[in-house]
């Protein structure tokens, strides 16, 4: 009778009649249980998500759609890039203004650095003006370094304009590109670069000079001056340091631009 009672118990209960584990039960300790852990119903434990598909539904559509929004803009700010520096071809003529206004200035590109024969020289554009003061009297200035200007106000500046780096420097290159050896204009552009400089320089006297205050500014005078760059000590190239000078003529000062640099 006791014997019949305990049967009920023993196998209920999961270490049997004697209070030993049998050694066919799934949690045997030192026995594998299987290659994949199962639940309570025998299911194998579903594997964490993660990344994209941790999100819910509605924030992957969102992260989704950012992606591809950024793949668009990388995309098509690459293929702007490309047509800026590829040789002309019909896709860029065709897109030459869209082109431009995308690349232009942010994201110029300059290859000199990579070319053959890289700038070895220092070019300061500097200029002088003749001023006439309340009394009648001209007077002319000595000259003025706007590249070192610039320069000082790029050294040490983390986040310097597009203006102090490139306006004075782009300007003088447009220049020197549409005029001959006698410093006179070729072309209209020609015209258009010298009124494009005269401008330039005019706003930077009455700015920095404070010309203004002095009297009206009648001409003007630039001129670049150009020094070598010294080579190395280990080397054995032997060049020439003294600064040459271009010179240009005297430029009349209109109306309009001595409003524009009051401006």
């Amino acid at each position: 009778m006791d014997a019949y009672d305990e049967e009920p118990e023993a196998r209920s209960g999961p270490d049997g009649p004697a209070g030993a584990r049998r050694a066919d039960s799934p949690g045997t300790p030192g026995e594998d249980s299987g290659p994949e852990a199962t639940g309570g119903d025998g299911a194998p434990e579903p594997t964490p998500r993660v990344g994209l598909a941790a999100l819910s539904p509605r924030y992957r559509l969102v992260a989704g759609g950012a992606l591809a929004v950024v793949a668009a803009v990388a995309a098509v700010h690459l293929g702007m890039v490309f047509l800026s520096l590829a040789p002309a071809n019909t896709v860029s003529k065709r897109h030459a203004k869209a082109v431009e206004g995308w690349v232009y200035p942010e994201f110029e590109q300059n290859w000199k650095l990579f070319a053959p024969n890289p700038l070895q020289q220092n070019v300061a554009v500097q200029v002088r003006a003749q001023v006439r003061g309340g009394d009648g009297e001209v007077r002319t200035t000595g000259w003025t370094d706007l590249s070192a200007e610039d320069g000082a106000a790029i050294d040490g500046n983390l986040l310097p304009s597009h203006t102090q780096q490139n306006e004075l420097r782009r300007a003088w290159d447009f220049l020197g590109t549409t005029h001959g050896t006698d410093n006179r204009p070729v072309g209209v552009r020609g015209a258009l670069s010298e009124q494009y400089v005269r401008r330039i320089v005019v706003l930077r006297l009455r700015r920095d000079e404070g010309l203004d205050r002095a009297g009206t500014i009648e001409r003007v005078q630039v001129r670049s001056r150009t020094v070598n760059v010294p080579p190395p000590e280990w080397s054995r190239e032997k060049v020439s340091t003294n600064p040459a000078y271009r010179v240009l003529p005297w430029w009349t000062v209109t109306g309009d631009e001595t409003e524009a640099g009051a401006r």
